[in-house]
């Protein structure tokens, strides 16, 4: 009988392996306009969408596709769609910091993320149409969101370990982002387009946004009932707060 080696004991002291990755965490800055001279090599796709491939994912069922595109193109068809959306946001009067979208077309990295949502199965659900079977479905589409969600942010990451800003676009949850994207990109009707990543080098010196505290968002056994905002603030924070720390550096947020 063969015996199996034991294992070296883990040495939990040891921070090498946590500050380069907090090294790579803080330093994954995002930017809305790239170098548009810069070439993707190839190899970097593959080394980013290998850092995608090992998140974790409900079941198991790693619902994820992902669509490379190098074609310039595409890149344009598809920044047009979100120029449109810009323009509509901006008739609706919802007042809300919309990003220059026109940014995307310079993106020399560029991968459009999908998921098929009749993976929700692959979780707990009832099939019986019940109303606890209803609430069943509805958690299943969180955790198909937040297991994409965990492939993407993986993929964020390893961009950034490579040197590259990045963009995370999520605003195309509408029909007509779908309807706009998929023909172009052959997405089968089943698929749901649900991000955009864009990576490369920035146009312009990034800057870090403001972040809160870790004593903001820690809770100890209980949940700190000081960090319950009232509906009042929320209110005060959108409408005051909200567009400095969106787009300015967090040194010169008040």
């Amino acid at each position: 009988m063969t015996e199996i080696a034991a294992r070296p004991a883990h040495d939990f002291t040891d921070r090498t392996k946590y500050d380069a990755l907090m090294d790579v965490v803080r330093n994954r800055l995002t930017t809305r306009a790239f170098d548009v001279s810069y070439a993707m090599p190839p190899e970097h796709y593959e080394m980013i969408l290998e850092a995608a491939r090992h998140a974790p994912s409900g079941a198991n069922a790693q619902p994820w596709h992902f669509i490379v595109v190098t074609d310039q193109d595409l890149k344009n068809k598809i920044t047009e769609y979100f120029r449109e959306e810009q323009v509509a946001r901006a008739k609706l009067k919802m007042k809300f910091p919309t990003p220059d979208y026109r940014g995307l077309a310079s993106a020399p990295g560029f991968i459009v993320v999908a998921s098929d949502f009749r993976w929700i199965k692959a979780f707990p659900v009832l099939n019986d149409g019940s109303e606890l079977d209803k609430m069943y479905k509805e958690n299943a589409e969180r955790i198909l969101l937040q297991s994409v969600a965990a492939a993407t942010m993986s993929a964020h990451l390893a961009a950034a370990a490579l040197g590259y800003n990045v963009w995370w676009v999520t605003a195309i949850g509408q029909q007509k982002a779908q309807q706009a994207m998929k023909p172009l990109l052959g997405i089968p009707e089943e698929l749901s387009v649900l991000d955009i990543m864009c990576f490369g080098p920035p146009a312009k010196p990034p800057y870090k946004r403001w972040k809160k505290s870790l004593p903001d968002i820690s809770n100890w056994n209980r949940f700190d009932a000081s960090h319950l905002m009232t509906e009042a603030q929320i209110d005060e924070w959108v409408t005051s707060t909200r567009h400095k720390v969106m787009y300015r550096d967090a040194e010169n947020v008040d």
